[in-house]
């Protein structure tokens, strides 16, 4: 274990997790689950049987430094990596590659967003052990795939080499990535049988993920990498901030997974989401007899069906008639919505932080 390190990913903004989410403390510090834990201590607490302590990074924006620290005291300031700003996976990537890289060039990089939600974490091990030793053994990069159970719009998906069974912890060769297909492609990857939605976890090693930037964006590789030596020094910030300043927005898919040729899919079956709306937290939460999924202690729930509620434990709360809706509190801002619109939240608040910026600081 002590060639693999993990790198998490911490600095989104988690908006459609309003109002609980918000710009100060997004989705990935909340104990959304109402068990004691936030997102990013369950991420942190399952990787550590893939690695020490010591090899865990979190890369974070700069003004969750303090956040990451308070959830993760076991951390050091040098596993905390602060981007300046936001400019999408690329960037953060291949700034915890580099730096990583000078600590261990043997190293191999697990790389997982903090805020999905897996409940088989043994599982979830044994199948980033087989993409560990495909990554090691054959100079691949490799995601973790995961079979579709819907034709959802909101993930993209991987298109691997059908070669015998399809089985879950089986090692294919991608063919094609498609970022958030239309409906009716959707449909179509559903019934095919050999797309899987994109987890948007990675396995390889630290020098693979380097070559690959190098050869299909040598620009931003260059950024990160000119002053190399300058990485787990008292310069690094310095140096990180003015490679951010300078380089391209971009994601890890377009920037080197989808031009890539050196790349598998490992089949995964591990109870997964990416829990990116309220929608997709109701699926996993236990509910009473009539459906409803209640976060608080003093919610009574009269003649409603199939909600997901989420209160602060001190709030007395009577919620009568309601069906298929989302009723959320924190921070005196309160959301009823219905289930079936949560696709325009962004649309719908857009009105409430022209008129309301108070509730909604920069």
């Amino acid at each position: 274990m002590e060639n693999n390190y993990c790198v998490i990913m911490a600095g989104g903004i988690g908006s459609r997790f309003w109002p609980m989410s918000t710009v100060q403390r997004p989705k990935q510090f909340l104990d959304v689950l109402g068990i004691g834990k936030s997102l990013l201590r369950m991420t942190y607490e399952r990787l550590l049987q893939i690695a020490p302590s010591q090899n865990v990074y979190i890369v974070t924006n700069a003004m969750y430094k303090e956040l990451v620290k308070a959830q993760l005291p076991e951390l050091s300031d040098n596993q905390i990596l602060c981007e300046p700003e936001r400019k999408n996976t690329a960037p953060c990537i291949t700034y915890a590659a580099a730096k990583i890289y000078q600590i261990n060039s043997n190293a191999t990089l697990i790389v997982a967003p903090s805020d999905h939600l897996i409940l088989k974490e043994e599982r979830f091990a044994e199948i980033v052990r087989t993409a560990i030793s495909t990554a090691n053994a054959n100079e691949r990069l490799v995601t973790l795939g995961i079979k579709p159970t819907r034709p959802d719009t909101g993930y993209g998906y991987i298109e691997f080499i059908e070669d015998g069974d399809i089985l879950p912890g089986q090692v294919k060769d991608v063919k094609h990535f498609t970022e958030k297909p239309n409906r009716e492609l959707a449909e179509i990857f559903l019934k095919s049988g050999n797309y899987y939605w994109n987890s948007g976890i990675f396995i390889w090693k630290a020098s693979t993920i380097l070559n690959a930037m190098e050869k299909f964006k040598p620009e931003l590789y260059e950024l990160f990498t000119k002053d190399k030596l300058k990485y787990n020094t008292s310069e690094e910030q310095a140096y990180v901030n003015a490679s951010f300043a300078a380089c391209e927005d971009i994601s890890i898919d377009f920037a080197v997974m989808e031009n890539a040729k050196n790349v598998d899919v490992v089949l995964a079956n591990f109870d997964w989401s990416d829990l990116g709306t309220w929608g997709s937290l109701y699926t996993h939460l236990e509910k009473d007899y009539n459906g409803n999924a209640v976060i608080g202690e003093n919610v009574h729930m009269i003649n409603s069906e199939n909600c997901i509620v989420n209160l602060p434990s001190g709030k007395l709360a009577l919620i009568q008639g309601l069906e298929n809706y989302i009723v959320v509190e924190s921070d005196n801002m309160l959301m009823i919505l219905n289930q079936h619109d949560e696709q325009n939240l962004k649309k719908y608040m857009e009105p409430m932080q022209e008129n309301s910026p108070q509730f909604f600081p920069k």
